[in-house]
């Protein structure tokens, strides 16, 4: 069964940190493209940032630059999305996506499989 699995997930305070992994079972993500992608209730599905198969491209949307940082291990056939100074606004859905697409630019196309999420909630 081809699946990607999010963890890390939780409740932080504003200004705290979390790690999500992505990780893949089924397949590798050795050739393809991840998005992290984060809906909040009442909101649009969002794409927060991607990073391409060897990891030589990644992009973020504009509300998390420098803040987040998207990585992957091909070897442990995993991808990580580093969240740092967390503000409420980042309280979301959090899914990670894999696909061929080179990852050129931030988009909800080229992906083909999706997880089913993980909650991430920032408040005080």
């Amino acid at each position: 069964q081809l699946q990607l699995v999010e963890s890390g997930g939780g409740l932080v305070q504003p200004g705290e940190s979390l790690r999500l992994s992505c990780a893949a079972s089924g397949f590798t993500l050795e050739n393809l493209a991840v998005g992290w992608f984060r809906q909040a209730p009442g909101k649009a599905r969002e794409a927060v940032s991607c990073i391409s198969n060897n990891g030589d491209r990644r992009n973020y949307v504009d509300s998390v630059k420098g803040r987040f940082t998207i990585s992957r291990d091909n070897a442990k056939n995993t991808v990580s999305l580093q969240m740092g100074s967390l503000k409420p606004d980042d309280t979301a859905e959090y899914y990670c996506a894999s696909g061929p697409g080179p990852c050129l630019y931030l988009t909800h196309n080229e992906y083909t499989t999706y997880g089913r999420g993980s909650q991430v909630t920032v408040s005080s």
